[in-house]
């Protein structure tokens, strides 16, 4: 997206709630649209990681930020999270956990964890926020899936399968909100330098006796430009979605993954 000047607030006036948005991509994320303006609520299971992202934002941007300790495989919570945060123009579903294992081993308890967090979390967050932003005539919807949600990972069924029905959810909901004012995205990341990457690569190192060099060479290799993707990377997409002028960018699964998923 194009840079911004000094005194370019693009999205002042509008509340930004983002799921997972102590650490990684959805930290990133939050920086990215405090400075455009928006105002915040960060929502994730840690409240001490919340309000240190939270203490971070308030010493260099001019918006408010809030923070509700909240877990998207909780109705009851997710829902109580939304009523305490207000009424919610711009919603990212950044909250996502990732297990690998050979397609034999995974057992149920593997598979509805995935699920439940990656895709039936994604939907209840999102079945909450967007009546209200229909009925204001104007909402972006910015869902975090993975470059699994568009191709095949070995050793990752139920996260592909997730991933997956992050972006026909996505897809759908779009084509729903069309004339309403409200757009619905997804963004999806190859290997980013995140947490989720770290225990990744001790996974290999575990599993595979490797070392972590060798692990990160590898996962960086899948890449064709040879390395992890930077978490500012994807929330500048995320953030240039939300933008008013993003208005007919709409139903899109964005690949940022270096030319990988083409």
């Amino acid at each position: 997206m194009p840079e911004t000047q000094p005194g370019d607030r693009p999205l002042a006036g509008r509340h930004a709630l983002i799921t997972g948005g102590g650490r990684g991509i959805g930290a990133a994320v939050a920086d990215s649209l405090a400075r455009l303006g928006a105002d915040l609520t960060l929502v994730g299971r840690d409240a001490a990681v919340l309000e240190a992202k939270a203490a971070s934002i308030r010493g260099t941007a001019p918006c408010a930020v809030s923070c509700i300790v909240g877990d998207v495989n909780d109705e009851e919570s997710m829902q109580a999270a939304f009523d305490r945060a207000g009424p919610v123009s711009i919603l990212v579903n950044n909250a996502g956990i990732a297990e690998s294992a050979p397609f034999a081993r995974i057992d149920d308890g593997h598979w509805d964890r995935t699920l439940a967090t990656n895709l039936t979390g994604t939907f209840r967050c999102m079945r909450i926020a967007y009546p209200a932003m229909a009925e204001a005539g104007w909402g972006r919807i910015v869902n975090v899936a993975s470059t699994a949600g568009l191709k095949g990972y070995a050793y990752t069924v139920a996260y592909c399968a997730s991933k997956h029905g992050v972006v026909g959810l996505t897809r759908a909901l779009a084509m729903e909100a069309a004339r309403t004012g409200v757009t619905v995205n997804a963004v999806c990341p190859s290997f980013t330098d995140t947490d989720m990457a770290t225990r990744a690569i001790a996974n290999i190192v575990a599993k595979t006796g490797r070392g972590e060099d060798e692990a990160l060479k590898e996962l960086a290799g899948i890449n064709p430009q040879g390395r992890l993707v930077l978490p500012e990377e994807v929330a500048e997409t995320v953030a240039w979605l939300c933008l008013p002028s993003s208005a007919s960018i709409n139903g899109q699964a964005i690949a940022i993954a270096g030319g990988e998923v083409q």
